[in-house]
């Protein structure tokens, strides 16, 4: 496994030195689509394998989530920053912290912004918090905010709210522990890494055990509920069941969400009226879901794995790499698939077809280069 260097960085001594770390740092831009353009390439996507936007957004959120309630002032003064990726990272952080004393900062970033991203990231932060007063703010969001994607979120937040399904001490722990050390990219060939993660019942998952040395086994790291390519896959997935199980192969999706956006993403929670479908996942769901979906908060198996959490944005939210890793019953990779877009990766059938044949080569005509 290939180890990625950690970004060359001093150790914040306080929350002006993470705010200055990543407003220093040249990241890709972000349309006004709020999708990430390859600075060199100027198409979606990042096409640099040894970029690391991703780990200065990720270990900024560490460090503020660390800094908790207790600098929640000094963190707060981050939604007024000049620098998006500063606003970004401090809601984002905010709702991880949970605390309701941010609320009304994050409220006003909500309303004011003029950024989707923020805006975005600030509504997730409300629902992750979980403050009822919040609700009148979010259905006015809902209702009138320009962007489709800050909209969805308000959504889901306020459905999250109701639920008092808010940010958990699970996420808040994945994150104060999340170690660059450990952040790698596996490789075809490697010995898959071991893990054990909670799916979206909260039983335990565990890779070892999957692997019994009769059994392939398929992780595919999805983005979000608003992701029409992982619908795709979750449509096939369901439709080749009896293919897979005859093949001898296991499939386990993960998301690097908190419990609430992942059990969304299954159909277990609010079924929302997606721009892309005109049909209810939640009625196609809840009874064919046949394989584990598994909550990798703070994407820390996914930093291991090479999925480079936090990437780049897609529909105003920073997600991680389109991902998928292939691993026969001894526990050897054969496939090791990171894509440079939401829509670069191997569909099921490919999967399927790969492990049949045993030949694991895949290109796509969407990647960058």
């Amino acid at each position: 496994m290939t180890v990625v260097d950690e970004p060359k960085n001093t150790p914040p001594t306080s929350i002006s030195d993470v705010f200055q770390r990543v407003a220093n740092h040249a990241f890709h831009p972000v349309s006004e689509e709020s999708f990430t353009k390859d600075r060199r390439l100027l198409t979606d996507g990042i096409a640099d394998f040894a970029d690391n936007d991703w780990q200065v957004r990720l270990l900024a959120v560490r460090d503020l989530v660390v800094a908790g309630a207790g600098a929640l002032e000094d963190i707060v003064k981050g939604l007024d920053a000049a620098d998006i990726q500063v606003r970004y990272v401090v809601a984002t952080a905010l709702g991880i912290i949970g605390d309701e004393a941010a609320a009304r900062a994050l409220e006003r970033t909500v309303k004011q912004d003029p950024d989707a991203l923020a805006r975005s990231a600030a509504t997730m932060a409300l629902g992750q918090i979980g403050h009822r007063e919040t609700l009148k703010v979010l259905g006015r969001i809902q209702e009138k905010d320009p962007s489709q994607d800050v909209r969805h979120q308000a959504e889901l937040a306020i459905d999250q709210i109701e639920k008092s399904m808010g940010a958990t001490e699970q996420l808040r722990e994945a994150f104060r522990t999340l170690d660059p050390a450990s952040f790698g990219r596996v490789r075809a060939g490697d010995t898959a890494a071991d893990f054990e993660l909670p799916d979206t019942d909260g039983d335990r998952w565990h890779l070892g055990q999957a692997l019994d040395g009769e059994h392939w086994v398929v992780l595919v790291w999805v983005f979000a509920d608003w992701c029409p390519v992982c619908h795709r896959e979750f449509a096939e997935l369901i439709e080749l069941r009896d293919e897979f199980r005859r093949t001898n192969v296991c499939v386990a999706t993960l998301e690097a969400h908190d419990t609430y956006r992942t059990r969304v993403m299954v159909g277990k929670e609010l079924d929302p009226k997606y721009w892309f479908a005109g049909e209810s996942f939640q009625e196609a769901y809840i009874d064919n879901i046949w394989w584990p979906h598994l909550i990798d908060r703070a994407g820390a198996v996914g930093g291991r794995y090479g999925i480079d959490p936090m990437a780049y944005a897609v529909h105003a939210e920073y997600i991680n790499r389109p991902a998928t890793i292939i691993i026969d019953p001894d526990g050897i990779v054969r496939l090791a698939w990171f894509g440079t877009y939401w829509g670069d990766r191997p569909s099921m059938s490919d999967v399927l077809a790969m492990i049949q044949s045993g030949e694991f080569e895949f290109n796509h005509a969407n990647a960058c280069e």
